[in-house]
């Protein structure tokens, strides 16, 4: 009990540290995407999206090694080795020198082609060069220098990381965005200070391990020979490179496709509906960032009844939290464009169903993934290799029947076809040992509390005469009510009619105020 007490203490530490960061950013992003459309306009920034869509296919080399290495440290973590530990992080550091040469030859070959990819694009050539090297160097910089971190995310000490890192990164944007804003050469100012912040960003994180885990600083010789000492790094690594690929195809060819049956003015207005579900996507990520190293450390430790009650309790918290986002979203999505960038940048009501519907689905999937990657599960090689394929191909067919919406429509069919059928029962009968119908009564349970609560705060929005789209101050009027109504519905529904939601008040309640 006392190590669940500690595990849920460091938990909300994690959660906290990284929702305080998360919303700071957010803010920081909105005003600062204004500033980057206002003065570079949208033309710039989808061939920014584009970019980095291009180099996260040559990421995608990296084959799950940080997951693996992530998995392998769970127990020597918990056990105290820490000869092991830092044997695991030196062979993690030779794989990434690997990978690294790879990416940038991949890079140069990409870089070849250029002039035919942005072929459409009026904007010089040097653009697209100049964006994809300052992003390629950024992102080198982790297979060389920010590797190590990994060593506090799996000792759930993650908050270390974003107190520096996160925050240097909020610095950045912000005087990414006054440079562009106060410069009549922005765009080269955003460029310098991307490569200045990611190497500030870098050595400080650094520092930030060293301080954590001072043997880390200590050499390993023949860091390449400890492969054969941990195989199942390479085990997990072989499985995962399954899961890296075709996940990589699901999640970022989507602005590429966008911009073959659209143009770059497209995938910027997409873009900026991606912000929100993405903002929305990375406040929940952060809430339980913590919480995903506390499931590994428990699964380390093996007690399956505990893992179990802890499942339901994390199911029922992060279902209404996604459930009332959702809401939000649909309610307040539009007039939140129009206030922030203008009427015309709204896209139609049946884009914005299918862009909540891939969020929500996103969603409620990582639930189940927090508790398969702390397993280990990566045995289902085939799963992503069908969603993959189905996310293409049916992306593609539903691109030229349809435009945008088919695209969207096609990546949301794949997704529930695997995500929400096969991950639930891989789950339950092969890690959780139980049966898949306690998944499904839960889901449906939720599911109803869902559409309940939402079909009363949809009555109660046709109540407010305030205009959301006027300004900000009525925007944020308006969307604190929905957003009070929302949890109100939600939460109140749920903690009478199910005893997870209890639970987890009651064990988050106990730890702030100390009792054991």
């Amino acid at each position: 009990m006392v190590k669940a007490h500690s595990r849920t203490r460091k938990s909300i530490r994690n959660s906290m540290v990284a929702l305080t960061i998360q919303f700071l950013a957010m803010i920081a992003g909105f005003f600062s995407r204004k500033i980057f459309i206002d003065c570079l306009g949208t033309e710039v920034l989808g061939l920014n999206t584009t970019a980095t869509s291009i180099l996260n296919c040559l990421n995608v080399i990296e084959l799950g090694i940080w997951n693996a290495i992530s998995f392998t440290l769970y127990k020597p973590l918990f056990d105290g080795d820490r000869k092991a530990v830092r044997e695991i992080i030196a062979l993690q550091g030779w794989l990434y020198k690997i990978i690294a040469g790879l990416v940038i030859i991949g890079s140069l070959v990409v870089m070849c082609f250029f002039p035919h990819i942005f072929s459409k694009s009026p904007l010089p050539i040097w653009y697209a060069y100049a964006t994809f090297g300052v992003l390629l160097y950024s992102s080198i910089l982790t297979y060389f220098v920010n590797y190590k971190r990994n060593a506090l995310y799996a000792d759930q000490q993650n908050y270390k990381v974003l107190l520096c890192s996160r925050l240097i990164s909020l610095v950045k944007l912000i005087s990414q965005a006054v440079a562009v804003y106060l410069s009549d050469n922005g765009y080269i100012w955003w460029l310098v200070l991307e490569v200045v912040f990611a190497t500030a960003g870098a050595f400080i994180t650094q520092i930030v391990v060293y301080k954590a885990f001072p043997y880390l600083r200590e050499p390993v010789e023949n860091a390449s020979q400890l492969r054969f000492k941990y195989p199942e790094v390479l085990t997990k690594i072989k499985l995962l490179a399954f899961h890296k690929f075709f996940g990589f195809m699901m999640s970022q060819t989507g602005p590429i496709i966008i911009y073959a049956f659209a143009s770059l003015s497209m995938v910027a207005l997409y873009g900026n509906y991606l912000i929100l579900t993405g903002n929305l996507f990375a406040v929940m990520s952060a809430l339980y960032a913590g919480m995903e190293a506390s499931v590994g450390n428990m699964v380390a430790e093996g007690d399956r009844k505990l893992t179990m009650t802890v499942f339901k309790e994390l199911f029922s918290s992060r279902f209404l939290i996604i459930a009332v986002s959702t809401l939000c979203l649909w309610i307040l999505s539009d007039a939140f464009i129009s206030v922030w960038l203008g009427p015309e940048y709204v896209m139609g009501k049946t884009t914005l169903a299918l862009i909540i519907a891939g969020y929500f689905f996103g969603c409620t999937r990582s639930i189940v993934s927090t508790f398969t990657d702390a397993h280990g599960m990566f045995n289902d090689i085939w799963a992503p290799g069908v969603e993959a394929v189905l996310n293409v191909g049916l992306s593609i067919l539903g691109g030229h029947l349809y435009g945008l919406n088919g695209i969207l429509g096609g990546a949301l069919i794949s997704q529930m076809l695997i995500g929400f059928i096969w991950k639930p029962y891989y789950l339950f009968r092969w890690g959780l040992h139980e049966s898949v119908m306690i998944y499904v009564r839960l889901y449906a349970k939720y599911l109803a509390i869902t559409l309940a609560a939402s079909a009363a705060v949809l009555a109660l929005s046709t109540l407010i005469h305030i205009d959301p789209a006027s300004s900000f101050v009525a925007f944020f009027e308006y969307a604190a009510l929905i957003l009070a109504a929302s949890v109100g519905a939600m939460g109140g529904l749920a903690y009478i009619v199910d005893g997870s939601a209890r639970s987890f008040v009651k064990r988050i309640t106990a730890v702030i105020s100390g009792r054991k």
